[in-house]
């Protein structure tokens, strides 16, 4: 199977989101992707970072939903679309799942917030699995992914061959430009992600944005923990790469013995 990381530049409006969502979907189409994601919070952006994020209510919520449907129906993909989801229980940064039929699938929510993150968005409280055309999947944002393994390998021990992993890292205004990806002098992103593949033996698909200097690379780590292919730092665009679901086998992730961690001596 064909999957697709999509990386876009930050959008100024919800309606520079749309268009630039649109185009994504349309080359990751294009290149024979099924199904794309993108990066945490794309629309309308990420809160309390160095980019303005303009208002996003129920209303636009639903508008951008009604058109994130007609795309992935049009371009006859599935989209993995970062975006805040506002419910009773508040504002929560989520990954919206829509196929290629323009249905919604289901919604994962962000549950473990950085700790900057508190005061502007509220925690989402269960985890699920996605299948679509044969792909079973589970979707880990940012800091769960970086910081929080057991998100990764809750989808990976019940039969997650991907584990998608929208993310933010990065800045438009300040910082440098990776020397090489997986710069021992770096920071510790993409070796994190590294483990969460190797540590669960399935692919994980991390979506950034194209930042001027950005943090980590939009890449896609095989079952083996090897690097697959990652997109140039600051380039907007797509990276589409073919995927052997039987060489992800959530092995390693399979193996974990809980009760073997017992109190006591």
């Amino acid at each position: 199977m064909h999957i697709a990381l999509a990386s876009p530049r930050v959008a100024a409006t919800v309606a520079d989101g749309l268009a630039a969502t649109d185009r994504l979907l349309a080359a990751a189409a294009a290149q024979g992707a099924r199904i794309v994601c993108f990066p945490e919070a794309y629309l309308p952006g990420l809160r309390g970072l160095d980019f303005p994020v303009p208002p996003f209510g129920r209303a636009e919520q639903e508008r951008v939903v009604g058109a994130a449907t007609e795309m992935t129906r049009r371009h006859g993909i599935t989209a993995v679309l970062g975006m805040e989801w506002h419910t009773d229980l508040g504002r929560h940064i989520a990954a919206v799942v829509i196929d290629a039929q323009g249905h919604l699938v289901g919604v994962q929510t962000k549950n473990q917030l950085d700790p900057s993150e508190e005061p502007l968005y509220v925690p989402g409280r269960t985890r699920r699995l996605f299948t679509v055309e044969g792909l079973t999947f589970g979707v880990a944002i940012c800091h769960e992914g970086f910081r929080y393994p057991e998100t990764v390998r809750w989808a990976a021990a019940r039969g997650a061959k991907v584990v998608f992993h929208p993310h933010c890292t990065g800045s438009d205004l300040t910082g440098t430009v990776p020397r090489a990806w997986g710069d021992p002098a770096g920071p510790y992103y993409e070796k994190a992600v590294m483990c969460r593949a190797l540590e669960n033996t399935v692919y994980v698909a991390s979506a950034n944005y194209a930042f001027r200097y950005p943090e980590s690379a939009t890449t896609l780590i095989g079952p083996q923990g090897g690097l697959v292919a990652h997109l140039p730092y600051g380039e907007e665009g797509v990276l589409v790469c073919d995927v052997d679901l039987d060489a992800a086998t959530g092995l390693l992730a399979k193996r974990y013995a809980p009760e073997r961690y017992g109190d006591g001596a």
